[in-house]
């Protein structure tokens, strides 16, 4: 199992960059950062830090949009970095949530998503794309350069087109019930068009936090520390509710009934551990979408979610305990489970 590191690029840079060298020496193979170009600094500028500054991390955005940047602006960015740095990029994408609403924008539609993924993709790996009327390619590219594009995915929309389109899925929960749904969908949705299930990438995105024992104080604490994350997810599962009503067979009641105290939801708190409007999370989602415990609860969870056919697992970092989780993946996680 492949393990990445999810960052959000607060400044000083020079901090996440740090954070994503220990990961390198800890033997994580990924460095993932928010792309909300209000709320944090520029990531593809990082990158190239990150990358000049590690030997093997794969680095991307989960995720970007087709939104708040041009598609060929997207494609040639991605393009510059593995032209510099040996093809170590990929392209985490969706609909925008926090960068297009920040923004007063509506987030992206599937349809323009599975467009920009076609050019980005098709531009990014040295091939010609139709922008709108308009063929480009990039003269400049190698003959080896490769993009793959990753999509997050709640929707029994979204995953089919997920399974028919990209290359990877992106999960950010990482529910055992759900996992299982989810991989499912996006699986069945790539056989059905004819192509090997086993060539889309499976990754679950979960914030991790690694106690000292299962004592009620520090499990507790653990939550707190994580509870935001069920409120980000909320977000997701709104917009759900709104387009497909709040009992229906297309999405599990199992991801949409927690968030029915759900107020409101302010971003200059997104991502962040103090977030107040998180409140209505409970213990109990907190403790299925998120790794908290012991050593041994997080490699018994990885397992399980390995055997669910899950490829990586992205260990969100957002809390007051960034160098320790890290550290403790490096020494005793990602051994047990690759050792």
């Amino acid at each position: 199992m492949d393990f990445g590191l999810v960052l959000q690029t607060d400044p000083p840079a020079s901090k996440v960059v740090s954070l994503m060298k220990r990961a390198e020496r800890n033997g994580f193979t990924y460095g993932w950062t928010f792309d909300s170009a209000v709320l944090w600094q520029e990531p593809f500028v990082i990158y190239s830090q990150i990358l000049a500054n590690t030997s093997k991390l794969t680095v991307g955005p989960m995720v970007t949009n087709p939104g708040t940047r041009t598609w060929e602006v997207t494609a040639s960015t991605f393009a510059t970095l593995n032209d510099m740095f040996g093809n170590r990029t990929v392209c985490g994408i969706g609909r925008g949530d926090s960068a297009m609403r920040v923004a007063g924008r509506t987030p992206n539609t599937l349809a323009r998503i599975s467009e920009a993924m076609k050019v980005i993709r098709a531009l990014g790996s040295g091939k010609e794309a139709d922008l709108g009327g308009t063929v480009i390619k990039f003269p400049w590219i190698k003959e080896d350069a490769e993009l793959p594009v990753w999509m997050a995915a709640y929707g029994p929309k979204a995953l089919k087109m997920t399974g028919e389109e990209a290359d990877g899925f992106i999960l950010q929960l990482s529910d055992l019930y759900l996992t299982e749904y989810m991989v499912k969908a996006v699986k069945d949705a790539a056989v059905a068009v004819g192509r090997d299930p086993s060539e889309v990438k499976i990754c679950v995105a979960a914030p991790a936090y690694v106690t000292e024992d299962d004592s009620p104080e520090a499990l507790a604490h653990a939550r707190e520390q994580c509870r935001w994350f069920g409120g980000m997810v909320g977000n997701h599962v709104a917009d759900l509710v709104s387009k497909y009503g709040e009992h229906s067979a297309a999405v599990p009641e199992e991801l949409t009934d927690y968030i029915k105290a759900r107020e409101g939801y302010d971003y200059s708190h997104h991502g962040r551990a103090d977030n107040p409007d998180t409140a209505f999370v409970p213990d109990e989602i907190v403790d299925r979408f998120c790794i908290i415990g012991p050593v041994e609860k997080h490699i018994e969870k990885l397992n399980a979610l390995r055997e669910l056919g899950v490829d990586q697992f992205a260990v969100y970092d957002m809390h007051d305990a960034q160098e320790a989780t890290i550290d403790a993946y490096g020494t005793k996680v990602i051994p047990a489970l690759n050792g």
